[in-house]
Formats: C-alpha cells, structure tokens, sequence
C-alpha cells in the first residue's frame, strides 16, 4: 500500500489507539484537525482523526509504541505500515505570567506547526441560524481548554517557547469573524507584529475575505507571509446549506480578494481550504480548483471528518477512492501551475497534514 493510499484510507476511516496517550496530546474541538491526532508515516506526518464517530468502528488499529517508538497499524488484523508519534510539545508544560497554560493560548499541529485561534468567537458561530455547521471553536472555549481573545503579547510569549523549546518552523493565526468589516484582518495584523518582533517565525494568516482590498497589504506589512480565505464548500447550493452565514460573503467577493491578495503576496503564497465531502461533486472541486490555480491560489482540498458535537457529526465520511479521484488530478494540477506545498512560506497547505494532496503533487505529471 502506498502512503498517499494509507493517508487517504486513515484520515476517511480514523483510527483506533491501543495506547491514547502516546505522541502529543490529541485534540477535540476548536479550529483546524479536530478530535485528531498525530502520526508519522515514512517522512510524513499527518493528522488522524480518532474521536470520531467513523474513528470508533475504524478498521485501522494502532498499537502501542515498542521500544524504539515505532507503532504497528493493523487494518481488521492485518499488519499494514509501521508508524511513530511525534513527541509530546514542551511548551505545554508552561504557564504565562498571569497563569494561563501555554496551551491554552497555542497548539501544536503536526510535528512543527503552531496554530491558534486568535478570536475564539464569532459571529457566524453564535447564530443556529447562521452558524458554519462543521465548526468547533466553540467547544473548546465552552470546555475551559482555551480563552476567548489571545493577546498579542501572550501570543509571542509562546511563539517564542515553541520555537525555542520545540522547534517550531511555522505558525497558523486563525480567528473567529468579528463584527467589523476587516472580518479579522485587524486583529490578525496585531497579533502577528507582536510575534514577529519576537521571534523570527513564518505566519500565516486566516480569515474571511475583508471588504476593503487595503488589508491585504496591512496584513503583509505587519509581518503575515501567507494568506488563508477559506471557501470549504465550492458550490452555491452546498455553502447555503452547510454554512449560510457564511455564505453571504458571495464566491465573487472570494474570487476578487483573492486577486487581490496574490498581488500583495505573490503566486502559491494564497490558500483556500476546501472540504471535500459536504455534497460538492468530483468535478465541482476540480472545476473551482483549476480557477483557482490559474490565478495562483493553491487549494487545499482535505476530507470532510465529521466532528462529535457539531450538526454534522454524523454526516460520512467521503470514502478514501472519492479522495483518491480529487487528490490525484489536483496534485498534479497543482505541479504544472507551479505553486507547489512545498514552496509556501508557512500555513495549512505547507504543512499538509490534513490531506494526502502533497504525496500527489510529488508524482511525476505527464506530458
């Protein structure tokens, strides 16, 4: 079995754990991999989910770690790979001055991301009506494992531990959407140049596309290296049934602030997260993602996993061949547009760890 098709078949399937607490510490709620956990695979690491609904009658076991901290991955008890965790982050064990853990301001994803979620509100999230219906942060903050607003001089105390404690090589600054116009933007560019006078670390930011085109280079100017618009779903009907406050922000508004921003931050140095999954067909997603290539945004296509306590934490799944049959034109897609994972300055798609896409973008496209 290759490693994009064991990728694809453990982050659709999850995984069952013999032993929870090997590795860094999996998560449930909040932005990003939710209710998911950390392994390597050859020189990979990826994100797995394992407090899923699908994650609980996975085929795929992972046993406990033997002594050399290798894991045997069995599918219904047949041996299939061999995996280790990453190690557990360090700076977790730290508090701020006004005693907050560490890990309530930032979280390790992967091996050497440090992402937080800025605004742990928002204004789609606090609506039924409105609200994102595969999100989390709310959970997280309801839980008591994060605050509502990281400050920007908490936010570089831990940038600079992980760095230095963790070797962290980039970081992610999510945010819920605020009231204003710059839907983020602002908080964004606070955040980041307090991280930046701190510590020389690679930023990404993330946040709904601002009404004015202005912020995109305050944003870039105040230290953020590459940008995140997140559309999740790619057609009309799909984004007003899984997320309709969201989807007042109209795909044209997407489409010329992405313009925009590639301008500021230059081709392959813009993402856009898409869920697969939510209903979008095959042809959808490579339709959007072919647009989007064309102007230098890189699509960062990830399978939907259905988080416990959302409104869809009993939707399926997409199968690992659906996966197979996106990631694998994409990658290649992706390669001939030049805007390869690999050569993004920080973020979601550099880090690839909730997709098999970068194992495609590696295959030799053909003539």
């Amino acid at each position: 079995m290759s490693d994009a098709q064991l990728i694809n078949d453990l982050q659709t399937h999850g995984m069952r754990l013999v032993d929870p607490r090997a590795g860094h510490e999996s998560r449930r709620g909040g932005a990003g991999p939710s209710d998911h956990k950390a392994i390597t695979i050859g020189d990979r690491t990826v994100m797995i989910p394992v407090h899923t609904a699908p994650s609980f009658d996975s085929p795929f076991l992972v046993e406990a770690p033997d002594a050399t901290g290798e894991a045997r991955v069995t599918r219904d008890g047949a041996f299939v790979a061999s995996v280790r965790f990453p190690t557990a982050a360090r700076f977790y064990q730290l508090k701020t001055a006004d005693g907050i853990p560490y890990s309530h301001i930032a979280a390790l994803h992967s091996k050497d991301v440090l992402a937080t979620t800025v605004l742990q509100t928002c204004i789609r999230y606090e609506s039924r009506k409105k609200t994102c219906q595969f999100c989390s942060i709310g959970q997280s903050l309801a839980a008591g494992r994060t605050i509502a607003h990281k400050t920007p001089a908490q936010l570089a105390e831990v940038a600079r531990a992980a760095v230095e404690l963790d070797g962290v090589t980039h970081m992610v600054l999510t945010t819920g959407t605020p009231a204003g116009k710059d839907r983020g933007a602002k908080v964004l560019c606070e955040s980041a140049e307090a991280i930046k006078a701190a510590v020389d670390l690679p930023l990404q930011g993330q946040c709904e596309p601002p009404e004015d085109d202005a912020w995109h280079q305050r944003m870039f100017d105040a230290g953020i290296d590459t940008l995140g618009m997140h559309l999740e779903a790619v057609t009309p009907e799909v984004r007003q049934r899984i997320m309709p406050g969201k989807a007042s922000v109209p795909l044209e508004k997407y489409f010329s602030s992405f313009e925009a921003a590639v301008k500021v931050f230059g081709r392959g140095q813009v993402s856009t997260y898409i869920l697969a999954g939510l209903g979008d067909t095959r042809e959808a997603i490579l339709e959007m993602s072919e647009r989007l290539c064309a102007m230098g945004v890189y699509p960062f296509v990830v399978p939907f996993v259905p988080i416990s306590g959302t409104p869809l934490e009993s939707h399926p799944a997409p199968s690992a061949a659906f996966m197979a049959e996106i990631l694998r034109p994409l990658g290649q897609m992706i390669a001939r547009a030049g805007i390869l994972s690999s050569d993004m300055k920080a973020g979601c798609g550099k880090c690839g760890a909730c997709s098999a896409l970068a194992t495609y973008e590696k295959l030799k496209v053909p003539a």
